[in-house]
């Protein structure tokens, strides 16, 4: 049976009378890439923040890699990488610099953080680039740098929450790839959301339909391609034909 690295026991979260993540039971496998599907609002980012330790559950339990993240996030943050939609740095700072700080932030040596540094900037394909300063670089370039800033740690999972946002039509088939390479490559745990069902159908192995903070239903793609369309049919059929493609 393949290693359970993130579960969420019975978990929700409520704003007074707002119910923004209910009763969600879910295991993610060791090595996936696993897919948060649904229309912005869907209860996706609360459940990542819940995940990460940076939000308490009203009720419920998250576990990551054996810890729970609401009692022990410090010990949480050293096993994940987190990639929101928008990334800040330094915008004086080239990407290079930036890496650099990060890496020291988790003591890493100067001499293997900038050596690390390059090689991640190679990596993502910004070996180029890694001395323009950050406040130059487009959108694409941000997300780029911004995974290279989550990979600098070594997570064993790293989260990724919309980060196509707002990247070319190109960039984002760019990006797909290198998220797909650097997984396999690495054997990381990925967790992928997006309100973008053609996105998601190219990146993970298993995805989980979110609307109104439920979670619908989890589908295995592998199962998918043998019924062509049947994830595109299930999400119309659960949010009444809004595919956010």
């Amino acid at each position: 049976m393949s290693q359970q690295v993130i579960e969420l026991t019975g978990l929700s979260k409520r704003y007074g009378n707002f119910t923004a993540v209910d009763n969600l039971h879910l295991e993610i496998r060791k090595g996936e890439i696993f897919g948060l599907l649904g229309p912005n609002g869907a209860g996706k980012s609360t459940t990542i923040l819940m995940i990460l330790g940076l939000t308490e559950p009203s009720e419920g339990s998250v576990s990551v890699c054996g810890i729970n993240s609401t009692t022990h996030p410090v010990e949480v943050k050293r096993k994940v990488g987190y990639l929101p939609e928008d990334v800040g740095f330094y915008e004086d700072m080239t990407g290079m610099e930036n890496l650099v700080y990060t890496a020291s932030l988790n003591g890493i040596p100067r001499p293997e953080a900038c050596e690390k540094a390059a090689l991640l900037l190679n990596r993502v394909g910004l070996g180029g680039e890694m001395k323009k300063r950050t406040g130059k670089y487009s959108k694409g370039m941000r997300q780029r740098l911004g995974l290279a800033d989550v990979l600098i740690k070594d997570p064993e999972i790293i989260i990724l929450d919309e980060p196509t946002s707002g990247i070319d039509p190109a960039g984002v088939q760019d990006f797909i790839h290198l998220i797909l390479h650097l997984s396999h490559e690495n054997g990381l745990t990925v967790l992928f959301s997006s309100h973008h069902l053609n996105q998601v159908q190219q990146v993970c192995d298993r995805v989980g339909l979110f609307d109104k903070g439920r979670l619908l239903t989890v589908i295995d793609i592998n199962e998918l391609h043998k019924k062509p369309g049947e994830l595109e049919e299930m999400y119309n059929r659960y949010l009444g034909g809004n595919k956010h493609e």
